[in-house]
């Protein structure tokens, strides 16, 4: 053994395992895309013929500490997931089409069979997104991480024609707010969710919570719901909506008003969906107020379109939603009435 490895550093494992992702990066792989994995930086030559002024649109964000469950359930392939579908509805929230994707992984060792299966988990989202999976970061990081325990980063970029980039100015009074469900609590709201459960309640991942048909286990690995399939199907509608708002850390109290103008709040009719078992244990047990709820949690929706009252049925319709506010005259706050 060198003396890198008995540093907690193996380059030779580190070698070897990428190698064995070259097929999984494949099978990810755009026309635009040049070369092969493995260089200094990833190529992609954009083909923008079909936009007239074409946006780039960049993100960046994590899983945070939904990979406490991940590790302790000893599966991956989920949070591989979670990373793009996360990073995919942030930029389709200016109407932006995913181009390609990078990752960071951070761990104290390389564990081969968790690595591959989270790189599994990612390439698996970027086909079905269609987006390039073009390249990555694996840091060993001795020291750094408990053993077993790692850091997920992901990084997109997109484009969106300028005449298409939401949000658009023209919102008034009396626009819908239509919401889309979440699977569950998609990547947020964890580090208090495993306070609650884990040392509050002395719950264990093969508990059962009321009305929750799985296992908590299989209930916090929920994969964080895509709503790009959604998002496309208004388009080739021509379902216009003025704004998209992702519901993720902040809630709906801090994550509508990223896109609402300040001459207007949101109105949010609580009652217009049913709150899903998990979140109302949550509450419940963890004596949340009904503000901290719905600002740690996403309580059930996890994407709000704002539509204009005489389309927002059709819109609503079309993407399996409903109709769960509007705006009303304010200064760029949330009402939860």
């Amino acid at each position: 053994m060198d003396r890198y490895s008995e540093a907690g550093v193996d380059l030779d494992l580190a070698a070897s395992v990428k190698a064995r992702l070259r097929g999984l990066v494949r099978s990810t792989r755009r026309p635009e895309v040049i070369g092969a994995i493995g260089g200094f930086g990833g190529l992609f030559r954009p083909d923008f013929h079909a936009f007239r002024e074409p946006i780039l649109v960049a993100s960046i964000d994590g899983v945070g500490t939904k990979l406490k469950i991940a590790a302790l359930a000893r599966r991956h392939q989920g949070v591989g997931e979670d990373v793009v579908h996360h990073c995919v509805n942030d930029i389709a929230t200016t109407g932006a089409e995913p181009l390609f994707f990078l990752d960071y992984v951070g761990t104290s060792r390389l564990d081969p069979t968790s690595f591959h299966d989270i790189l599994r988990g990612m390439a698996r989202a970027c086909r079905r997104t269609g987006c390039a999976l073009l390249g990555g970061e694996t840091a060993q990081l001795p020291g750094m991480y408990r053993d077993g325990e790692y850091d997920l980063v992901g990084a997109i970029v997109g484009v969106v024609d300028r005449s298409a980039l939401l949000p658009r100015a023209g919102m008034r009074a009396g626009d819908l707010l239509v919401g889309l469900r979440s699977s569950g609590l998609h990547t947020n709201g964890y580090s208090l969710a495993r306070k609650i459960l884990f040392e509050e309640q002395n719950l264990t991942l093969d508990s059962r919570i009321p009305g929750c048909p799985l296992s908590l286990g299989d209930e916090l690995l929920r994969v964080h719901r895509s709503y790009l399939p959604e998002l496309r199907r208004l388009r080739r509608l021509e379902l216009p909506v003025k704004g998209i708002a992702h519901i993720t850390g902040g809630g709906l109290p801090e994550n509508l008003p990223r896109i609402l103008p300040k001459r207007l709040d949101a109105q949010i009719k609580i009652g217009s969906w049913r709150i899903p078992p998990l979140f109302r244990f949550l509450t419940k047990v963890g004596k949340l107020s009904q503000e901290e709820s719905y600002r740690v949690f996403n309580m059930g929706i996890g994407m709000v379109l704002v539509a204009a009252a005489d389309c927002a049925e059709r819109v609503a319709q079309a993407v399996g939603g409903r109709i769960i506010g509007k705006l009303v005259p304010g200064e760029g706050r949330v009402l939860l009435c």
